[in-house]
């Protein structure tokens, strides 16, 4: 099943999308489904009544039109993995991680399917990085990794835009401001349920201004999705709605010679096999 989370004339709408590429309002199908994605994931059941809503307007509807925005707007919590594909790391000369290693970006920094990264003045290395996300479904704290898939709702396309000369070219290293400037986070266009993606084993990659940078495969992935989610709930308790980005393959800009970093006027294509593809224009602040 794929939702998303539609910008139409009556305001934000969860939608299902039907195998001819229409979107069904799910709240109409459904008055009693929760009106936003996060609530139909906190939800008991949600996810099985936004499935139950979907087959029942598959063939009348009603269905809307409008702009895709980011599936989970409002996510509580964005997780991210750094150095988790074996290709990437050989390329940055890395050595490869014993742990996951974890940081996190603000909310605030997600958007949606085309809409504008933003470059700020102060940022002049600015990154691509095509990551697979995980969508948190269910609460949990202390999950052991053969329990963990059982926390996860589905699967998006996300953009780990970084500032390297912050990330990396600042005294001890600005991580955090690196990480979490506005827009920094595109994820979409839908959210797909777990049980269409096998997310250590699909194709993951990103063209830029339609040329492929980055190409590879979740099998490259140091540690999996399961092993992340128990890694982070011994200290931090997961809860519906939160993002985990799992990290990035080869062929960042700043790994290049010479380095190609982005600059307005650019478009990000990131393309993830069962997931969907992912489209963000570049512009300056």
């Amino acid at each position: 099943m794929k939702l998303a989370t539609l910008s139409t004339d009556q305001g934000p709408r969860v939608v299902g999308l039907t195998l001819d590429g229409r979107y069904v309002d799910l709240c109409s199908v459904d008055p009693k489904l929760p009106q936003t994605m996060r609530e139909i994931l906190t939800a008991p059941e949600g996810l099985s009544a936004a499935a139950h809503a979907l087959a029942a307007g598959m063939a009348k509807g009603p269905f809307v039109t409008g702009r895709l925005l980011a599936p989970v707007g409002n996510p509580g919590k964005v997780f991210c993995i750094g150095l988790n594909y074996r290709d990437h790391a050989i390329e940055t000369n890395s050595p490869i991680p014993n742990e996951p290693v974890v940081f996190n970006k603000f909310p605030q920094t997600v958007i949606g399917p085309e809409e504008a990264v933003v470059l700020p003045k102060v940022a002049h290395e600015v990154d691509y990085e095509a990551e697979l996300v995980v969508v948190i479904g269910k609460t949990g704290k202390n999950i052991t990794k053969a329990n963990a898939f059982s926390h996860v709702a589905g699967y998006t396309v996300g953009n780990d835009i970084s500032a390297r000369d912050w990330q990396k070219g600042r005294p001890g290293g600005q991580w955090l401001l690196g990480k979490t400037p506005d827009t920094f986070a595109p994820t979409g266009p839908y959210l797909v349920t777990a049980d269409e993606v096998d997310p250590h084993n699909i194709r993951i990659g990103l063209r830029l201004n339609g040329e492929t940078v980055q190409n590879s495969s979740t099998k490259e992935l140091i540690f999996g999705v399961d092993e992340i989610i128990a890694f982070v709930s011994q200290l931090i308790t997961i809860q519906p709605g939160d993002l985990i980005f799992t990290g990035t393959p080869p062929g960042v800009g700043a790994a290049r010679t010479p380095p190609l970093f982005l600059k307005a006027g650019d478009r990000m294509e990131v393309d993830i096999e069962n997931v969907g593809i992912l489209v963000n224009p570049v512009v300056a602040e």
